[in-house]
This record gives C-alpha cells, sequence and structure tokens, in this order.
C-alpha cells in the first residue's frame, strides 16, 4: 500500500489508502520518496504537541524547499522565533476583531451568489468559494481591488505540483517569484500611505518581553502577508467547495441544515473533519522517535497526516459517515498545538456565513460531478471547479 501525495489518482480519495495505513503501518516508510507518515489520530495529536522534536523549519510539505532562501515566516519557524513573531501578528485575529468582520463576509457573499441566484447556477469555485475568501483575506491586508484576481491566480499557480520529480512546476516558481515582488512594492506603498490594512498596522506592531521591544522587519511583514493572503484564501476555497459537493450527495444532510441554520458551524466542523483542505504537515526530527516499533531517525521527514487522522475509527464512531450532528470534536484540519492556524476563527466565519448565505438562495441544488476538476497540490486536496444548477423537489 502506497502513500504518494504527488499522484492525481491519490487526490482523487485518499481515504481508503489512509485506512489501510492505518491499520498496518500506522507508522509508514515511503522509500522512494523518503519520508515517514503517521496516520492515527493520537499519534498526529502527540507530535503536534512537540515542535522542537517535529521541526517546521525545513517546510512543512512533501517537497523540499530551502526556507533560508524564502521570506521569514512563522510556519516555517520553531520556539522561540516563531512565539515572538506569533505574538506580533496574533492581535490581528483576536475573537472580536473577526467577529467585526461579519457584515463585511456577509455582503460580499451576497454580493457573489444573488448573480448566481438570477442565472440559475454556475461555477460553484470559480464564481463564488473562490472569490470569498479572497475579498475577505485582501481587504483585511489592504490589496486594491483591482489587484486581486490576478494575486488568486498566482497563489493557485504557485500550490501546483506534477506528479514527478521535481515536483514543483516552473510556473510555480515564477507565481511565487511574482507575488513577492508584488507584497514587497505594496509595502512600499503602505509606507508612503499608511492606512488601516493589517500590512500598515504589522509595521507598527510592537510586543514587549523581559524590557525588550520587539518589531517586524519589512522581510517578516512581506513574509506574513505572503503566507496568510496565500492560507486564507486556499483552504477556505476547498473547504466550501468540499461542502457543496458533500451536501448534494447527502441530501439528509442538507436537509438539516435547510432546518435548522443553527447547524452551520457544526457543518463547517464536519466538513473540515470529512474532507479536510488541507491533508498533512510535514515535519522534520530533531532527534530519533520510535513509534509502533520503528525507529524514525534525526532527520527524517514525517508527515502528520491530519486527513486521516480526522477519519480514524479509533477516535470516531462511524468515522467515515458525513454527519453535521456529530458531537463537538476536536478535529485537526487546522493543525493542532504551536503550529495551529492562526487564521482559524476567520475561516470558521467565512463558512459559516458562506454555507448560510448559500443555503437561503439555494435550498435546491445539484452538482455535476462529471465535470467537476479537483486541484493537483501535495498537501491540499479540493475542487478547481464545481458546475452546479438550482433544483427543485430534491
Amino acid at each position: 500500500m502506497e502513500l504518494n501525495p504527488f499522484s492525481h489518482e491519490f487526490h482523487e480519495d485518499p481515504y481508503p489508502v489512509y485506512r489501510g495505513l492505518r491499520d498496518e503501518a500506522p507508522c509508514y516508510h515511503n522509500d522512494e520518496l523518503d519520508f515517514y507518515a503517521l496516520t492515527r489520530y493520537a499519534d498526529v495529536v502527540d507530535a503536534s504537541q512537540q515542535p522542537t522534536l517535529f521541526s517546521s523549519a525545513e517546510g512543512t510539505t512533501l517537497e523540499r524547499i530551502d526556507t533560508k532562501a524564502l521570506l521569514p515566516m512563522m510556519i516555517f519557524m520553531d520556539p522561540p522565533e516563531h512565539d515572538v513573531q506569533r505574538r506580533l501578528v496574533s492581535r490581528a485575529f483576536t475573537p472580536r476583531s473577526v467577529a467585526a468582520l461579519e457584515p463585511f463576509v456577509r455582503t460580499t457573499a451576497r454580493g457573489y451568489l444573488e448573480p448566481l441566484q438570477e442565472k440559475g447556477g454556475g461555477d460553484f469555485v470559480e464564481e463564488f468559494s473562490a472569490l470569498l475568501p479572497m475579498d475577505v483575506i485582501m481587504e483585511l491586508l489592504g490589496v486594491p481591488s483591482p489587484d486581486r484576481n490576478e494575486m488568486r491566480r498566482n497563489m493557485d499557480a504557485s500550490l501546483e505540483r506534477t506528479e514527478e520529480p521535481p515536483y514543483i512546476p516552473h510556473d510555480a516558481v515564477e507565481a511565487m517569484i511574482e507575488m513577492q515582488a508584488y507584497w514587497k512594492d505594496l509595502l512600499e506603498d503602505k509606507r508612503a500611505r499608511p492606512d488601516d490594512s493589517l500590512m500598515s498596522n504589522l509595521r507598527q506592531a510592537e510586543v514587549t518581553d523581559g524590557g525588550e521591544t520587539s518589531r517586524l522587519t519589512d522581510e517578516e511583514v512581506i513574509g506574513f502577508c505572503s503566507l496568510i493572503g496565500s492560507a486564507g484564501t486556499e483552504t477556505l476555497t476547498k473547504l466550501l467547495a468540499n461542502a457543496a459537493v458533500l451536501f448534494c450527495r447527502r441530501p439528509d444532510q442538507w436537509r438539516k441544515l435547510l432546518d435548522d441554520r443553527a447547524l452551520a458551524p457544526a457543518a463547517v466542523e464536519e466538513t473540515l473533519r470529512y474532507w479536510a483542505p488541507s491533508q498533512y504537515q510535514a515535519r522534520v526530527l530533531t532527534e530519533d522517535v520510535e513509534r509502533h516499533g520503528t525507529v524514525i531517525p534525526a532527520g527524517s521527514r514525517v508527515l502528520l497526516v491530519t486527513g486521516s487522522a480526522n477519519r480514524d475509527e479509533r477516535e470516531y464512531e462511524d468515522a467515515d459517515d458525513f454527519d453535521i450532528g456529530r458531537a463537538a470534536h476536536l478535529a485537526t484540519g487546522f493543525g493542532h498545538g504551536l503550529h495551529f492556524c492562526l487564521g482559524a476563527a476567520l475561516a470558521r466565519l467565512e463558512g459559516k456565513v458562506g454555507l448560510e448565505e448559500f443555503s437561503s438562495l439555494f435550498p435546491e441544488y445539484e452538482v455535476d460531478e462529471s465535470k467537476a476538476r479537483r486541484v493537483h497540490q501535495s498537501n491540499v486536496h479540493g475542487f478547481a471547479s464545481v458546475p452546479f444548477a438550482a433544483a427543485r423537489g430534491r
């Protein structure tokens, strides 16, 4: 049984592979690609709580990258550097600041959905789920409206991967370079004309610890904006599209949501658990570790397969059943521990509002899965296109 995160066939349905690995090889080693994988819930949660042992400093995807050649990003940092930067940027994502965004999120969602309602459907991704989070995160960062579509295209292109080495295509590299240049130019503009955007605020953010005051460098500001811009767009795009396909497959669950819109947050959590947009987080061991009778040597790349952990029958009853009435649970779809997604509250708000507004305007709909297309990225699973249409009498 092979786990190959670059395989397009694997992207279609990784869950049978995950089940086999959890049962037969919970500490799996891929000889060809030279990585280990932990697939059981308990192992993933345990490793996530040991950030200095399971280090993020050499990247968080299977494909190896030179993080020192990139802009500094806290996702590629271990303590104590990670802790300082997180304190500096976390103020933008307090519960109060996130809640204050709800009117904008709701207005934006309706602005995209109402034209779709008028024409009886469209492409759920291209005309809704890719646009909503892009507008929200770009509004937060201070990216002008005319630049947003090009930024989204570059973000999508930067994450594309091939099935064969070197896995990162030339177009992805070019997109990364263009994005970095854009963020640098935008920061210069914010320096000349400060505003209330997150980018402007990050330039001035300070924390004092032990009598020492820390501020972000220009490179750290650009690195964070690049990180949150991509992560804040891609994850929610896939989450909402996954929900649209799942609910079409499970009309009984859609009816639950229609009958009780208060279930929207639970629907977001169950979608996140059942079809996680982010399937794994890669780490590199700083010491030898033994798991399930296998010694993983220091320096090894280890995948913490959260997509599998969330379907572990050792943790969840009827783990392979999509049920929005499921009792509250600790899903690992936004990561866990020190590197828990900083924007999780914002993503949950956008997911909740997106489902509420979609269900109001499209109480009956159908998805044409024969024409749906998936993305092919190493650790992000979901759809690039989901054609749908309003329907009656489902």
